[in-house]
């Protein structure tokens, strides 16, 4: 199932993508992605309404409280980058601020002179997790998304931390849907600038698994319905310049297309 958070005239809705059609679905939006889960899909209703996928705005497919990213975690990465493998996950946050969706413009901050795209899968929590175990980190996942997390490499070079180069506004576009029927443990990850591949790797060469991602991060905070953990880029990160396109391809997925503009 494909779920989507879009536009359609002035009012947001979530919807699911048959082919190219959304079914909007009717409820309170606060608890839907709890209700979403794979064992409550049942409990979405449709309202009837069909929006053609082309008619539509496509915004970011949630609204996390938190980003937790993770540096480091494809060996192909940390070869690229000479780089020891570390012994625990790497996190760091990403603020719900920088949030943008598919089609929409990342922003070249003025003090900045280089942004890099890395292309991430996204897992989009469904439900509050603290302290899961790594067995039952599944039934806590809602699903899967495309996801760029933005950096300012020229930053975080200078301030040897993360926080101000990953944190701009625009710097985490994510999307364009949430696929729910997804295994995460061998998928193509693969970012495209200007149509030219420039990332390609698979989850297979995770340091730390998608399920243990999220037992780990559970363990040293609480996970909201809606948050997102970005697993990590493969090797191949580079710069992007104004007016280039950059999209993420996640198998199974889909596409996030965004393009890049000086503010």
């Amino acid at each position: 199932m494909r779920i989507v958070r879009f536009k359609a005239q002035t009012d947001t809705r979530y919807g699911v993508v048959d082919r190219d059609v959304i079914h909007e679905i009717t409820g309170d939006i606060p608890d839907f992605l709890s209700r979403a889960l794979p064992d409550n899909a049942g409990n979405l209703t449709r309202t009837g309404r069909r929006h053609p996928l082309s008619a539509v705005t496509l915004l970011a497919p949630c609204l996390p409280s938190k980003i937790v990213a993770v540096g480091l975690n494809y060996r192909s990465h940390a070869e690229e980058i000479q780089m020891k493998l570390p012994e625990e996950p790497l996190l760091f946050l990403k603020p719900s601020t920088a949030v943008i969706g598919p089609g929409d413009t990342i922003i070249y901050p003025p003090m900045s002179h280089r942004i890099d795209y890395e292309a991430e899968l996204g897992v989009i929590i469904g439900a509050v997790a603290k302290n899961v175990s790594e067995e039952k980190a599944q039934q806590y996942i809602l699903g899967y998304t495309c996801f760029n997390d933005v950096t300012a490499r020229d930053l975080q070079g200078k301030d040897k931390q993360f926080t101000r180069s990953k944190s701009f506004d625009t710097f985490a576009p994510m999307g364009p849907w949430i696929e729910t029927e997804l295994d995460p443990c061998n998928l193509k990850v693969q970012a495209y600038l200007g149509g030219e591949l420039k990332q390609s790797g698979t989850t297979a060469d995770l340091v730390f698994s998608v399920y243990q991602l999220v037992s780990f991060v559970s363990k040293v905070m609480t996970l909201l319905p809606g948050d997102v953990i970005a697993t990590g880029t493969p090797a191949g990160i580079g710069p992007m310049q104004a007016g280039d396109c950059v999209e993420i391809v996640v198998e199974g997925i889909g596409t996030l297309r965004n393009h890049v503009a000086r503010g």
